[in-house]
């Protein structure tokens, strides 16, 4: 798994943006709120979404993966490595990332993004 594929994966859902966060964390947003954080810079490169709440814990018992260190509490995911996950996975955790962000977006800012 690459970055490009990761992107390649998020752009194929409606009103995703993307933009560079915290200095170096290459992010994708859907209607302003990020779903998808990733540092492409790292070595190997990691990347963290949102999961459902009931979901959290058995997520992050799988081998890598773990809590995102401050944002936990919110049920987002770490991924340390990228390559930890198949291309399947990433398409799965990154269509429900999307989706638990975008369905908090007021109504009116989901019907302008075709959601």
């Amino acid at each position: 798994m690459t970055i490009e594929s990761i992107q390649k994966i998020c752009y194929q859902l409606p009103g995703v943006t993307e933009d560079i966060k915290l200095g170096e964390h290459l992010c994708f947003n859907v209607g302003g709120k990020t779903f998808l954080f990733t540092y492409p810079d790292g070595t190997p490169p990691s990347a963290s979404f949102k999961v459902p709440d009931e979901d959290f814990e058995e997520i992050i018992a799988k081998d890598g993966l773990e809590p995102q260190p401050y944002i936990a509490r919110y049920k987002w995911v770490l991924a340390r490595d990228i390559s930890s996950l198949t291309a399947k996975e990433w398409e799965f955790y990154i269509k429900q990332s999307h989706y638990l962000i975008a369905r908090k977006l007021p109504g009116k800012v989901r019907k302008s993004l075709g959601l």
